[in-house]
Protein backbone atom coordinates (compact mmCIF):
# COMPACT_ATOMS: atom_id res chain seq x y z
CA UNK A 1 0.00 0.00 0.00
CA UNK A 2 3.07 2.42 0.92
CA UNK A 3 4.62 2.18 -2.46
CA UNK A 4 0.86 2.60 -4.17
CA UNK A 5 0.15 5.48 -1.73
CA UNK A 6 3.71 7.14 -2.69
CA UNK A 7 3.08 6.61 -6.68
CA UNK A 8 -0.40 8.32 -6.64
CA UNK A 9 0.77 11.21 -4.50
CA UNK A 10 -1.41 10.45 -1.80
CA UNK A 11 -1.22 9.13 2.14
CA UNK A 12 -2.07 5.87 2.73
CA UNK A 13 -4.71 5.66 4.90
CA UNK A 14 -6.47 7.46 2.40
CA UNK A 15 -5.88 4.17 0.48
CA UNK A 16 -7.34 1.68 3.21
CA UNK A 17 -10.47 4.83 3.41
CA UNK A 18 -11.23 4.52 -0.08
CA UNK A 19 -10.82 0.52 0.14
CA UNK A 20 -13.34 0.90 2.94
CA UNK A 21 -15.31 2.68 1.25
CA UNK A 22 -15.46 0.47 -1.91
CA UNK A 23 -16.05 -2.65 0.03
CA UNK A 24 -19.37 -1.16 1.67
CA UNK A 25 -17.25 -0.70 5.38
CA UNK A 26 -17.72 2.47 7.44
CA UNK A 27 -14.73 1.99 8.92
CA UNK A 28 -16.12 1.85 12.46
CA UNK A 29 -16.34 -1.52 12.99
CA UNK A 30 -19.29 -2.67 10.53
CA UNK A 31 -19.58 -6.05 10.07
CA UNK A 32 -21.64 -5.47 6.87
CA UNK A 33 -21.71 -7.67 3.93
CA UNK A 34 -21.43 -6.05 0.93
CA UNK A 35 -22.40 -7.48 -2.69
CA UNK A 36 -19.05 -6.77 -3.78
CA UNK A 37 -17.44 -8.29 -0.82
CA UNK A 38 -19.67 -11.57 -1.37
CA UNK A 39 -18.71 -11.33 -5.30
CA UNK A 40 -14.91 -11.13 -4.15
CA UNK A 41 -15.71 -14.58 -2.36
CA UNK A 42 -17.52 -16.22 -4.70
CA UNK A 43 -14.90 -15.59 -7.94
CA UNK A 44 -12.54 -16.87 -5.16
CA UNK A 45 -13.98 -19.70 -4.20
CA UNK A 46 -15.21 -20.74 -8.23
CA UNK A 47 -11.36 -20.12 -9.27
CA UNK A 48 -10.32 -22.69 -6.32
CA UNK A 49 -12.67 -25.23 -7.75
CA UNK A 50 -11.44 -24.62 -10.81
CA UNK A 51 -7.81 -25.65 -9.91
CA UNK A 52 -9.16 -28.68 -8.49
CA UNK A 53 -11.00 -29.88 -11.45
CA UNK A 54 -7.92 -28.94 -13.73
CA UNK A 55 -5.62 -31.24 -11.16
CA UNK A 56 -8.41 -34.10 -11.89
CA UNK A 57 -8.40 -33.81 -15.31
CA UNK A 58 -4.96 -33.88 -16.21
CA UNK A 59 -4.54 -36.35 -13.39
CA UNK A 60 -7.32 -38.29 -15.35
CA UNK A 61 -6.05 -37.70 -18.89
CA UNK A 62 -2.38 -38.80 -17.62
CA UNK A 63 -3.77 -42.11 -16.58
CA UNK A 64 -5.55 -42.82 -19.52
CA UNK A 65 -3.14 -42.12 -21.79
CA UNK A 66 -0.74 -44.33 -19.86
CA UNK A 67 -3.61 -47.31 -19.94
CA UNK A 68 -3.74 -46.39 -23.42
CA UNK A 69 0.18 -47.19 -24.33
CA UNK A 70 -0.27 -50.28 -22.03
CA UNK A 71 -2.84 -52.11 -24.28
CA UNK A 72 -1.06 -50.78 -28.02
CA UNK A 73 1.99 -52.46 -26.55
CA UNK A 74 0.08 -55.61 -25.19
CA UNK A 75 -2.03 -56.11 -28.28
CA UNK A 76 1.07 -56.40 -30.75
CA UNK A 77 1.19 -59.84 -32.53
CA UNK A 78 3.00 -62.72 -30.34
CA UNK A 79 2.84 -60.57 -27.33
CA UNK A 80 1.43 -62.29 -23.98
CA UNK A 81 -1.49 -60.06 -22.85
CA UNK A 82 -1.26 -58.56 -18.77
CA UNK A 83 -4.09 -59.44 -16.46
CA UNK A 84 -4.58 -58.57 -12.99
CA UNK A 85 -6.28 -60.25 -10.44
CA UNK A 86 -9.23 -58.72 -8.78
CA UNK A 87 -10.00 -58.93 -5.22
CA UNK A 88 -8.92 -62.43 -4.95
Amino acid sequence: MSALADELGVHRTLLYQWQRKIEGSDGRGSTATSPVRELRKQVRDLKRVLAEKTLEVDFFRGALQKVGARRRRSSAPGETASTTESGS
